[in-house]
């Protein structure tokens, strides 16, 4: 098949696992315009960028062989059964082995009532972030391109331009997937799901308790570098939880410009579930769904199964904290540190709700003589300990996608007017690199309480 591009789809999904999506087409985009194509991850791909902007039926979907994944999920904790790929495809496995995937290409099966559109400031949305997110070495899917459709799609704003975000992961597969097997009540079709996400993610895991293990892990890892950087996801629901690790779907996320515990900004989160400071809790919530889905799979006997899952699940908050600490200690600029010094750090946060981007460079700056961020007596043990600045500023970056800069970089691109966003992916991709004309990208915003929307 020809993409007009020097690259082959691959389709092993939908060939060991048809039960689990459905063939579908991708409704015709009767004026695509290309807004932006991720040039860098287009090279790492083969993909000649040029050829993209060229000819966009690749990015719309006008392609064969698309597919419609199937997935349930907790919603907020509440289950549905059949949930999907409803404004999304499949396009298939790059040569590479990453997927290739398109949102806001038409309603499917999967629908639930949506026009299966996007609007195209939430898909710059996820190419901004996504971006930034890659930058600061935290896995994410990340998008390929955007590309505007040439019909309006009405929210909750008013008429937007339609778009069609392309997006490369290392797969699509999700807890909400095993969800979804497992109700069948199928166990082969579980066990191939299983060997699906064995060959392709964790090769070396052994059997399926390891697999297990090995999914509880680099989720684990994940939330830890989330709560490094201060990202609140927004919506963590199990279908948003990948198996491979990866961060994915940005509707109503934010970076918290405070470092406080309850920030919310989803406008679907009322009662704060998914809150900066509950995100480890929740992920661990997530992954005991996983577990039962997964049970047929870990012995015949169903207390033995539940056992040995169990097991597995309590390592959870070890790995979270072996994360944590390692990741505060690159942030302090520490080989080694007594626990002590590290809790009373996290705690002194969550107490003093400082910007906690700005909180680690000024520590950094305080080092080379520059005013301490705080006065708390916490500052003296921690310069007894000897931390070296210049890995703090490697470990802790000057730059995050602040919330009141991507509204900004948003509304003018959505208006026409496309530097603001070129400007500020410019900046975040380079996140720990101080440059001088670019203060403005380094402070938080305004006050104020930031409303995100998932676009749906």
């Amino acid at each position: 098949m020809s993409l007009a591009v020097s690259a082959t789809l691959d389709h092993t999904f939908a060939r060991d696992l048809p039960e689990l999506c459905l063939s579908w087409s991708a409704a015709p985009a009767p004026d695509p315009q290309v807004v932006v194509v991720n040039e860098g991850l287009a090279g790492e791909l083969g993909l000649d960028p040029a050829r993209l902007r060229a000819d966009t039926a690749l990015l719309t979907g006008a392609v064969p062989d698309t597919v419609a994944m199937g997935y349930a999920g907790h919603q907020f904790g509440n289950y549905s059964p059949r949930l999907g790929d409803g404004r999304a495809l499949l396009l298939g496995e790059l040569p590479d082995g990453r997927d290739l995937h398109l949102k806001g290409s038409g309603r499917t099966p999967f629908a639930r009532g949506g026009d299966g559109k996007a609007p195209l400031g939430p898909m710059l949305r996820e190419y901004v972030v996504g971006e930034a997110m890659h930058a600061l070495g935290i896995p994410t899917t990340r998008a390929l391109a955007v590309v505007t459709t040439g019909e309006n799609v009405l929210r909750e704003n008013g008429y937007e331009p339609g778009a069609v975000l392309a997006r490369v992961a290392a797969s699509h597969v999700r807890v909400g997937t095993f969800q979804y097997a497992a109700a069948t009540g199928d166990t082969d079709l579980l066990r191939r799901l299983a060997d699906h996400v064995l060959a392709r993610h964790h090769p070396t895991a052994d059997g399926y308790l390891g697999l297990y293990g090995r999914i509880v892990d680099v989720q684990a890892e994940l939330v830890s570098r989330w709560m490094l950087v201060g990202f609140v996801h927004g919506v963590m629901n199990t279908d948003n939880t990948t198996i491979s690790g990866e961060t994915i779907d940005y509707g109503p996320c934010a970076f918290v410009d405070t470092y406080d515990q309850d920030a919310v900004f989803s406008s679907i989160d009322q009662g704060g579930r998914y809150a900066f400071g509950n995100q480890p809790a929740v992920l661990q919530w997530n992954l005991a769904r996983l577990g039962e889905a997964m049970l047929p799979l870990f012995a015949d006997d169903q207390d033995a199964a539940v056992e040995a899952a169990t097991e597995v699940l309590t390592g959870y908050g070890r790995q979270f904290r072996v994360h944590l600490r390692a990741g505060l200690l690159r942030k302090l600029g520490l080989a080694s540190a007594p626990d002590a010094l590290l809790d009373d750090l996290v705690a002194l946060l969550a107490r003093t709700k400082p910007d906690p981007t700005t909180f680690f460079r000024g520590l950094a700056a305080h080092l080379r003589g520059a005013p301490a961020p705080l006065d708390d007596p916490w500052l003296g043990r921690f310069r007894a300990e000897g931390p070296d600045p210049e890995a703090m500023d490697r470990a802790n970056p000057v730059y995050v996608p602040r919330n009141h800069l991507v509204q900004e970089a948003l509304d003018a691109a959505v208006g026409g007017d496309r530097e603001p966003l070129d400007r500020l992916v410019e900046v975040l991709r380079r996140p720990y690199e101080e440059r001088p004309g670019l203060e403005r990208y380094a402070l938080p915003g305004p006050d104020g309480r930031y409303v995100t929307y998932c676009g749906t």
